[in-house]
């Protein structure tokens, strides 16, 4: 689920109104990475990069006990620790401890202010290398000792666990900080994340600087005039005033004077004035016009030019079963129910893995796992692998495909007590209808409530084939073969399939028992064991 950003508050002021990007995508200010693998045999220091050394040295000075730490480590490095989600001052994540259900950290950290973000984005834009090493996954020193407190210090960080432990950080803090370590090592735009921009924002916020630093250089800025400000960033002189600066201090160091290089470029040998280069002490007005640079950028003709783009990669190989979801932590003051929301996520999986399967060329007959579909699925009218259902249909689809245990935890028990409550149904009628989904999906489901007249044909065969075998006689009524007395009963389908049903001696409280099967000794033969 994606978050719509909060508007920022309208700001007052050219500067205030200069430095924030007030209709930028901030999108990007929130970002999720997936378990990070474990650290087989890493005994030496978790962070390999400074920041990441530094990010550390803040939680080191924090700790009252380095015991937690060492088992936080441990956590870490195990790959105890869940998805990460960092946002701006928030870093969430989940560690699995010794409780089935993982514990819920979140640590919190300080932003920076707006005067402190123009101070940094003034610094890297003064100098392109900053930029270009920030883009290469590397913090400058330079960046971080701007002035602007950027890397963590002792008492920054502030964890919060949901577990039991008090202690300032848990080992379940300790260990999601080691692992933030190793994503500071990978991309320094993580600690910028945290303090408050994300990395598009930040990119788009210095093309505009360096943007309009380079057109105010191309309009001609008088050799050693100062650039004005720029929406809030710092005045950098322009190229030609840096080399005029640079060619006045190799003449002042020529002539031994400090005017030396004015004196040189106004008087010639015999120490009259030239008049050609009076122009460099000579009015605004008088000034030469600035140096035509060529045209930056690409010609339209060449940026819309067809091109033959390589072709796409094959997709990947379905997998014969879809995947389990991962666990969510509990928490209280939560908005949302974190077993529901566990239980749609295995839903849309298995829907995803279901309608994959049906658009998917050919794939083997053993690896495929199709929907359950009622009689008529599978016609051209109804190409889709997930045929209209009723609530109390769906709601059976819910509990036995989301749920794959028979009603024997407590979470189960009382999601067939509700679900029972909601359609006005028994907790018995909800499990007999589960098992008999499991058996055949919806045409399994209509099978035990209704029956149907089949044609002659394989229905009439049976018989025959069950004799034949040397299994019981059943004796036939609607769609149904039955054999009281030993509690056994075969349903054929509109699919043409037939589903094992038995049931106590003498009771007709008929349950689905086994799959369903093409063949009729088959199906029999597992009820009976035989």
């Amino acid at each position: 689920m994606s978050r719509r950003p909060r508007p920022l508050p309208a700001d007052t002021g050219r500067g205030a109104a200069d430095d924030r990007p007030g209709t930028m995508d901030r999108s990007d200010r929130s970002r999720t990475f997936p378990p990070l693998p474990e650290r087989s045999g890493a005994r030496g220091l978790f962070a390999e990069s400074w920041w990441g050394s530094a990010w550390l040295d803040a939680l080191e000075t924090t700790a009252l006990d380095s015991g937690r730490l060492a088992r936080g480590r441990t956590y870490a490095r195990d790959g105890n620790v869940d998805t990460i989600n960092i946002t701006p001052g928030r870093i969430a994540a989940s560690v699995r401890g010794s409780r089935p259900r993982p514990y819920n950290v979140v640590i919190r950290l300080q932003v920076l202010s707006a005067e402190e973000w123009t101070v940094l984005l003034d610094t890297i834009a003064a100098e392109p290398a900053q930029l270009t090493a920030l883009l290469a996954k590397n913090l400058p020193r330079a960046v971080a000792e701007a002035g602007v407190r950027l890397l963590p210090g002792p008492g920054d960080l502030v964890p919060r666990c949901s577990c039991p432990d008090h202690g300032n950080p848990c080992k379940h803090a300790a260990a999601v900080c080691f692992q933030v370590a190793r994503l500071l090592d990978a991309d320094p735009f993580v600690l910028l994340l945290m303090r408050g921009r994300g990395e598009r924002e930040l990119l788009d916020e210095l093309s505009r600087r360096n943007a309009t630093l380079t057109a105010r250089e191309s309009r001609g800025a008088r050799p050693g005039a100062a650039v004005g400000p720029l929406s809030g960033a710092r005045t950098v002189p322009s190229a030609d005033a840096r080399a005029a600066i640079a060619a006045t201090k190799a003449a002042s160091a020529e002539t031994g004077t400090p005017g030396g290089a004015k004196a040189a470029s106004e008087n010639g040998p015999d120490g009259r004035a030239k008049p050609a280069e009076r122009v460099v002490s000579a009015s605004p007005e008088q000034a030469p016009a600035p140096e035509e640079r060529p045209p930056r950028g690409v010609l339209a003709r060449i940026a819309l030019a067809d091109r033959l783009l390589p072709p796409l990669p094959p997709p990947l190989t379905l997998p014969a079963h879809p995947g389990h979801t991962h666990a969510l932590p509990e928490a209280d003051g939560l908005p949302l129910d974190a077993g529901a929301l566990e239980f749609l996520a295995a839903d849309a999986t298995a829907r995803a893995h279901a309608y994959l399967s049906a658009i998917s060329p050919a794939p083997p007959a053993a690896s495929r796992q199709p929907y359950p579909a009622g009689p008529h699925a599978g016609q051209a009218s109804d190409p889709s692998p997930f045929p209209a259902l009723t609530p109390w249909q769906d709601g059976i689809r819910l509990a036995a495909t989301a749920h794959p245990t028979a009603g024997l935890t407590a979470t189960t028990r009382a999601l067939y007590r509700d679900l029972a409550a909601a359609t006005g149904r028994t907790v018995t009628d909800v499990a007999r209808a589960v098992a008999a989904w499991r058996q055949g999906g919806l045409e399994g489901l209509t099978l035990l409530d209704t029956t149907w007249n089949p044609p002659a044909g394989d229905f009439d065969r049976a018989r025959s084939a069950l004799i034949a075998a040397g299994l019981p006689a059943l004796r036939p009524r609607h769609n149904h073969l039955t054999d009281p007395a030993r509690g056994v009963q075969l349903r054929f389908g509109h699919d043409n399939r037939w589903y094992p049903y038995e049931s106590d001696p003498g009771t007709e409280d008929w349950w689905p028992t086994g799959r369903a099967d093409a063949d009729p000794v088959g199906a029999l033969g597992a009820l009976v064991g035989q």
